[in-house]
């Protein structure tokens, strides 16, 4: 296993404290709960929480501040975080006016921010949580616990952010993180597999020479594994699926994120967005926004995911709002 680790058991620990100093006049730790907070709190504001297993770094302790999260809430690498510990960010960033929680739609991540939620109400803090679906590799009419959550949810934390941050209500700001998750999907692909460290293993075997389409954020089986292609048909197998999903036509816009799992260089994230923004053209879909990086990886694995956000003028406006995490700056 080669990783720059210490104690295999001390790696989210260690990450969130290395977070803290690298962004000390930011971030800020409640390190019992493994929370990362915007340090500078503002009263009567909608707070946003979000979280989930570590390894999906920079997301989410990277989008805490200005504009979007107050806290992240870090569970182990690949498993939830406790109910005690989405509880302890949601009292720590409560300041008067609510809390939203951002849950991606994993069961773990489900069952517990919704009992960190009942937990809070009884302290009387109004909690309200939105879980994101982007995932178009799983049918809706598939017997399952429905699609996954993946680099999409970093619009809905831009969007649901910027308007918390213009002083709207929760109510508001619930209802513009649903539309923000109505009009996004998401699908991506692997080339080689992660090892969680405790694990010190591969947590699957890929070929050389093959690719999974559709595979999840931790190693989650895709739709189909094959034979390694272009980028230009690698990102025709991932683009038309969110295409078809999202119904979009001639004349819409989206905003655009391709976004790496963590060993892709940049040079082939850009290589297949470039290759989206020719198939979009073709199509007459335009592209308001275009993010290209790193955004919610799977620890090292190699591979891409392509995200499209259906916009309108309000999404527009609320996706270019100023932002100032450590991992978004707009």
């Amino acid at each position: 296993m080669n990783k720059i680790i210490n104690n295999p058991s001390e790696v989210v620990n260690e990450m969130l404290a290395g977070m803290i100093d690298a962004h000390p006049d930011r971030l800020a730790l409640l390190k019992e709960s493994k929370v990362i907070l915007r340090k500078e709190k503002k009263q009567n504001k909608v707070a946003l929480v979000s979280g989930g297993g570590s390894g999906h770094e920079p997301a989410h302790a990277g989008y805490v501040g200005y504009g979007m999260l107050d806290a992240a809430v870090s569970g182990n690498v690949f498993a939830s975080p406790s109910p005690d510990q989405v509880q302890a960010a949601i009292e720590a960033v409560n300041a008067g006016a609510g809390v939203l929680m951002v849950v991606k739609n994993y069961s773990g991540d489900v069952m517990n921010f919704s009992m960190a939620a009942e937990l809070a109400e009884m302290d009387d803090i109004e909690v309200a949580y939105v879980v994101v679906d982007d995932d178009v590799s799983i049918s809706k009419t598939q017997k399952n616990a429905g699609r996954r959550g993946i680099a999409g949810t970093i619009f809905v934390h831009k969007i649901a952010g910027a308007l918390a941050e213009q002083g709207a209500p929760l109510a508001e700001v619930k209802a513009v993180a649903e539309q923000v998750i109505a009009n996004t999907r998401s699908m991506g692909m692997a080339l080689s597999a992660c090892t969680v460290p405790e694990a010190g293993r591969p947590s699957f075997s890929i070929g050389e020479d093959e690719m999974e389409i559709g595979m999840g954020i931790h190693g989650e089986a895709g739709i189909k594994r094959c034979k390694i292609t272009s980028a230009d048909e690698i990102v025709q197998a991932l683009l038309d699926p969110v295409i078809e999903d999202l119904q979009l036509q001639s004349g819409d816009e989206v905003a655009l994120m391709t976004n790496g799992l963590g060993a892709t260089p940049l040079m082939e994230l850009y290589i297949a967005n470039h290759s989206v923004s020719l198939q979009l053209a073709k199509r007459g879909i335009a592209i308001g926004k275009t993010f290209v990086g790193n955004y919610m990886t799977s620890l090292e694995m190699a591979g891409c995911s392509i995200s499209l956000l259906k916009l309108d003028s309000r999404l527009k406006d609320l996706l270019n709002a100023p932002a100032d995490t450590p991992a978004l700056h707009v």
